[in-house]
C-alpha cells in the first residue's frame, strides 16, 4: 500500500500545477541537487525519499543481494557478481542439466566454466536444479474475498499448490538430508519452509523452520530467506507480534529483503514499535526500531536521529534519515518553479479576481500573514520588494526577499507538518554540525555543508567542503558540484566578467546532456510530451534568470527560460525591446553568446518579428502612424506556424487543410470585415456568418476586402483623417475606427489580431484579470502566465462618441451607442474581474456569495451602463434598436425593465 493516498480534490491541486498534464510525478517537481544515494550501504536505497511510489526506486540496481553475494562466495569467487547473478537468476534449468550430463552448455558463462565446473560444485548445481524447477510455482494460493468485487487476471496463475505435496516434501527432505555443504542443506530447509508456508501449511512451515533451519545454527544469507518464510506462516497462525519481531531480524540482517520486510511487519500502530522496543536486546537492534519509528513518521526525524546518535554516531541508519530530511527541505527551498506573486495570485488565469474590492479596507488574509511570517524567519526580514536594478549595491542584492534559494512554503505536503518545528533547518544543521564531528564519514560534512548553503552561509558551506579529503567517486562529484552552488548562488550580481567564470569552469554544467525522459510511447499513448526531470543545469539556469531579472536584465533572465518564440503566447513590449537590444548587442560574452543567445531561436526575420509586435502594441493604443511605421519593418514577417487542421464540430471529425496560403498568419489575410459589426456572437462560426459589413463601407474604396496589417494601418489613418473633419462621412469614418477598436479587444470577433495569435479561439490571453507582467522572481514557464496588457475600451468609446456627434440619422446613432455600450461592458468585466472573490471555505460563503451578486448587479447599473441607457431613452422604436434585441438577450433584457 502507498505511504500516502491522494484524495481526488488533493490530485486536481496537484494536476493544476503540472502545466495541465495528464501524467505527473512528483519526484520530478525538485532539482534533487543533494544527492541522496551518496549513502554507502545501498541496502537502505529503497528508504530514501520518494513521493512518486511507496519506496525510493533503484533504477541503477544498486541495491546489493545478498543472495547473489552467497553464491559467488560459494563458488569460490570464480565467478564476478554479474555472471553469478545470471547464473542463479537467469540460466535455463535445461542449461544445467546439460553440463550435469557432460554435454557442453550453449549458455556463454557456463561454456566458459567448462565440464570441471559442475564436479567441483555439483551439490550447489544440483539445487539449482531443483530450486529452478520449483520457482514458477513459489507463490501463495490466493484466495478470493467473498465480498470481492474486483475482477483478477492473471497470465500465468501457478502456485505451490499445483505441485504434488507429498512428493515434493519427500524430495526435499531427501535432498535435505543427502547435502553434505551446510550451506546448501540449509538452503533446502528454506525451501521446506517455503514450500509449506506458500501452500498455506502455517504449522508444518513453522515446525520445518524448527527442524531443518534452527538446528544447523547457521545465521548465513539463507537462513534470513527462511526466518522470512517462517515470519509469514506465523502471520497465517495469527501470531502477529512474533512474526513482526522475525521480520524485523530480517531487515536487520538481510540487504536484498529490507523492503519486503518492513512491507510484511505491518508495523502501523505505536503498540507494534513499542513491542519491538522493549524485545531490542542490543544496540543494533534499538538502533534500529529508532530508524523504523523516524522513517515512519517522517513529520520530524530528528528525535529518533538523536537516539540512534546516542547509540552510534557512526550508524548508516542516521544518514539515511538525514539524507530524507535534507531532501524534503530541498523541495520546499529550491523547487523547480516559484508560483508568482504568491500574496496577489495576479498569475491565476483559473480565478483572476484575485485583488481587493474596491473601496473595501485592504487586510492581509491568514495565507498572506503566513506569508510574511515566513519570509521574515527565512528571507530578508522584510516583505518590501527590492527595487529591480542594475546598480544597487551587493547587500541590497544579497537581503533582496525575492532572491533564491529562499524558504517557499508549500501549499500542500505529503506529510502532515503540524509537528515540525518551525526552526526544522536550523535543528537540522546543529544536528549535522555535531554528527560530523564524531563520525568518521566525511557524509555529514557534506551534509552540514549542504544545509548551510540553504541556510544562505555560503562561506561557512564553502569552508567545510574545503576540508573535506575523500576519495569516494560519489562524494567527490557531490562536493564539486556544492563547491559550483556555492560560488554561483553567493556572487552578489552577475557581471560579465563573473560570466565568463561560468563558462569557462562550470562549462559542463550548461552544456545539454541527455536527460532521464518518460520513453516517448507511453507520452504519446496518454497524450503529452515526454516530460524530462530537472537537473543541476536547469538549477543553474533558474538562479541566474533570478538573478538577471533582479537586476533588471529582463532579456537575459527571459531567455534563461525560454525561447524567443515563446513571446509570441504573451507579448510584452517592453520585454520585447530588452530582447531586440540583446540579439542587436555586437560585443556579447561568451557565456551570453554561447549559453544565453542560443534560445534566440528561429522566428524568420527576427527584426521584422520584433516589429510586429511593436506595430500591435500601437494600434491597440490608437497609435495609427506609429504602427504603419513598425508595419513598414514588418513585412518580411515569416509568419506565425499555423495548424495542419482543425476539429469541425458538426461532424466531429479533425480535417486538415489543403490550403493555408489564405490563413491569416499573424501578418497577412485580414478580412475588410474586420472593420463591420458582429450580427451574432460566435467566435467558432465563419466571419462572413458572425460579422456584417458597414453598410457604408464602400463609400472608403480604401478598405480592402484581404489586407495585411500595413495596410490596414493605412486604411486607419486614412480613415482618422477623414474623421477629423465634420459631418456624416467624418462620423461614419470614426465608426468604422471604432469597430476596428471594439472587434480586435478581447470581446471582438478578431480579438487575436493584435495579439500575435492565429485565430480567436479561447486562452489565456483573453482573460479579462489580466494585467502588466506577473512576474515576480524570473520568466520562467513564460508561456504558460497570463499578462496580455488589459483592453482601453475608452479609445473605441472616444471614436464612437466622435461618431456619434456627427451622426444625423437615428438608426446610425442606434448602432454606435450600442457598440458604445458593448465597450463599455467590456469596462465592467475589466472591473469585475479585479474584484476578490469569497473563498469556498468562508462558513458565510453563500450569504456573502449572493451579496457580492447584489452589489455587482448594483455596480454595473450605476456606472457601466450609460450608452445603453441613452440608447433605451432615446432611440429605443428604431427600426435598429428592434433588430439589436433580436439578436442581443440581454439588449432585450434591458430595454424591457
Amino acid at each position: 500500500m502507498k505511504k500516502f493516498i491522494l484524495s481526488f480534490a488533493f490530485a486536481s491541486l496537484i494536476f493544476s500545477h503540472s502545466n495541465a498534464c495528464a501524467w505527473y510525478d512528483p519526484d520530478y517537481d525538485y532539482f534533487n541537487l543533494f544527492t541522496q544515494n551518496i549513502i554507502r550501504d545501498k541496502s537502505y536505497t529503497p528508504f530514501l525519499l520518494t513521493y512518486s511510489a511507496q519506496f525510493y526506486d533503484d533504477e541503477n540496481g544498486s541495491v546489493p543481494n545478498d543472495n547473489i553475494e552467497s553464491w559467488q562466495k560459494y563458488f569460490g569467487n570464480r565467478l564476478s557478481y554479474r555472471d553469478t547473478e545470471h547464473l542463479v537468476n537467469h540460466v535455463a534449468l535445461q542449461e544445467l542439466n546439460t553440463i550435469k550430463s557432460g554435454k557442453p552448455s550453449s549458455d556463454s558463462v557456463l561454456s566458459k566454466l567448462g565440464s570441471s565446473f559442475y564436479v567441483k560444485y555439483k551439490e550447489g548445481i544440483d539445487y539449482l536444479i531443483e530450486a529452478k524447477y520449483l520457482e514458477p510455482y513459489m507463490r501463495i494460493s490466493f484466495v478470493e474475498s467473498p465480498d470481492s468485487f474486483y475482477y483478477r487476471s492473471e497470465t500465468d496463475n501457478k502456485n505451490a499448490t499445483h505441485l504434488d505435496y507429498n512428493k515434493t516434501i519427500a524430495v526435499l527432505t531427501s535432498l535435505y538430508n543427502a547435502a553434505k555443504n551446510p550451506e546448501i542443506k540449509l538452503r533446502y530447509g528454506y525451501q521446506l519452509v517455503r514450500f509449506n508456508h506458500y501452500t498455506r501449511n502455517f504449522q508444518e512451515s513453522v515446525s520445518a523452520f524448527q527442524k531443518y533451519v534452527s538446528p544447523l545454527k547457521l545465521k548465513s544469507v539463507p537462513y534470513y530467506l527462511a526466518l522470512d518464510q517462517f515470519a509469514g506462516a506465523q502471520r497465517g497462525l495469527g501470531k502477529n507480534e512474533e512474526a513482526n519481531w522475525n521480520f524485523f531480524q530480517v531487515f536487520i540482517n538481510s540487504k536484498s529483503l529490507k523492503r519486503d520486510a518492513f512491507v510484511s511487519m505491518k508495523l502501523s500502530d505505536t503498540a507494534s514499535f513499542n513491542n519491538i522496543l522493549k524485545r531490542a536486546g542490543n544496540d543494533k537492534e534499538k538502533s534500529m526500531a529508532y530508524f523504523l519509528l523516524g522513517y515512519q513518521d517522517f513529520n520530524n526525524p530528528l528525535p529518533m536521529m538523536e537516539k540512534i546518535y546516542d547509540i552510534d554516531p557512526n550508524s548508516e541508519m542516521l544518514k539515511v534519515l538525514a539524507a530524507r530530511a535534507i531532501n524534503e527541505l530541498e523541495r520546499n527551498y529550491l523547487p523547480v518553479y516559484y508560483y508568482q506573486n504568491p500574496e496577489t495570485n495576479k498569475n491565476n488565469a483559473d480565478d483572476p479576481k484575485t485583488s481587493e474590492t474596491v473601496n473595501s479596507k485592504k487586510e492581509a488574509s491568514l495565507w498572506q500573514r503566513i506569508i510574511r511570517w515566513f519570509k521574515n524567519l527565512f528571507g530578508s526580514g522584510s516583505d518590501e520588494k527590492t527595487q529591480r536594478s542594475n546598480d544597487l549595491s551587493d547587500k541590497q542584492y544579497l537581503d533582496d526577499p525575492d532572491r533564491i534559494p529562499f524558504y517557499n512554503k508549500p501549499e500542500y505536503s505529503y506529510y502532515d507538518e503540524k509537528d515540525k518545528p518551525d526552526n526544522y533547518l536550523a535543528d537540522l544543521e546543529k544536528f549535522t554540525d555535531k554528527t560530523k564531528d564524531q563520525s568518521n564519514d566525511e557524509f555529514w560534512k557534506i551534509a552540514d555543508a549542504y544545509l548551510k548553503f540553504l541556510n544562505k552561509d555560503y562561506e561557512g558551506s564553502k569552508d567545510i567542503l574545503e576540508d573535506i579529503k575523500t576519495t569516494d567517486k560519489s562524494y567527490l562529484s557531490q562536493i564539486r558540484r556544492m563547491k559550483m552552488l556555492n560560488d554561483i548562488v553567493s556572487q552578489p550580481k552577475i557581471t560579465s566578467e563573473f560570466e565568463e567564470h561560468l563558462y569557462k569552469d562550470y562549462r559542463e554544467f550548461f552544456e545539454e546532456k541527455p536527460k532521464k525522459t518518460e520513453t516517448d510511447s507511453t507520452a504519446e499513448n496518454y497524450g503529452y510530451e515526454a516530460y524530462t526531470a530537472p537537473s543541476t543545469k536547469d538549477f543553474l539556469k533558474d538562479v541566474l534568470a533570478n538573478r538577471y531579472y533582479l537586476q533588471g536584465d529582463d532579456a537575459k533572465s527571459f531567455l534563461m527560460n525560454n525561447q524567443l518564440t515563446d513571446l509570441r503566447y504573451n507579448p510584452n513590449l517592453d520585454l520585447a525591446k530588452k530582447l531586440q537590444a540583446f540579439f542587436n548587442k555586437k560585443d556579447k560574452s561568451t557565456f551570453e553568446s554561447q549559453i544565453i543567445a542560443k534560445n534566440i531561436n528561429n522566428v524568420g526575420n527576427t527584426d521584422a518579428f520584433f516589429s510586429l509586435i511593436y506595430g500591435d502594441f500601437a494600434m491597440r493604443n490608437a497609435d495609427f502612424a506609429n504602427a504603419k511605421k513598425y508595419y513598414g519593418k514588418a513585412t518580411e514577417f515569416s509568419g506565425i506556424p499555423l495548424p495542419e487542421g482543425h476539429y469541425d464540430y458538426e461532424s466531429g471529425n479533425y480535417i486538415k487543410y489543403q490550403d493555408t496560403s489564405g490563413m491569416y498568419n499573424g501578418f497577412r489575410n485580414i478580412s475588410g470585415l474586420i472593420f463591420g459589426h458582429n450580427v451574432w456572437e460566435s467566435y467558432q462560426s465563419p466571419d462572413n456568418i458572425s460579422m456584417k459589413a458597414e453598410n457604408f463601407v464602400n463609400e472608403f474604396p480604401f478598405i480592402k476586402q484581404n489586407m495585411n496589417k500595413l495596410e490596414l494601418a493605412d486604411a486607419v489613418l486614412k480613415l482618422q483623417k477623414t474623421g477629423n473633419a465634420k459631418g456624416d462621412i467624418a462620423a461614419k469614418a470614426n465608426q468604422l475606427i471604432g469597430n476596428l477598436l471594439y472587434n480586435t479587444s478581447v470581446l471582438g470577433y478578431y480579438r487575436e489580431v493584435f495579439v500575435m495569435d492565429i485565430d480567436n479561439s479561447n486562452g489565456g490571453k483573453y482573460y479579462f484579470g489580466s494585467d502588466a507582467s506577473p512576474f515576480r522572481y524570473y520568466y520562467k514557464n513564460y508561456s504558460s502566465n497570463v499578462f496580455i496588457k488589459p483592453d482601453n475600451f475608452d479609445l473605441a468609446i472616444q471614436y464612437y462618441n466622435k461618431a456619434l456627434l456627427n451622426a444625423a440619422d437615428n438608426e446610425q446613432k442606434t448602432r454606435i451607442l450600442f457598440q458604445m455600450g458593448s465597450a463599455e461592458q467590456g469596462k465592467y468585466y475589466q472591473w469585475e474581474a479585479r474584484q476578490k472573490s469569497i473563498p469556498y471555505d468562508d462558513k458565510n460563503w453563500e450569504q456573502k456569495s449572493k451579496q457580492q451578486e447584489v452589489d455587482f448587479a448594483k455596480m454595473k447599473n450605476e456606472n457601466y451602463r450609460t450608452y445603453f441607457t441613452q440608447l433605451k431613452q432615446k432611440f429605443g422604436n428604431t427600426q435598429t434598436a428592434k433588430t439589436l434585441t433580436g439578436s442581443c438577450s440581454y439588449l432585450d433584457y434591458f430595454m424591457k425593465r
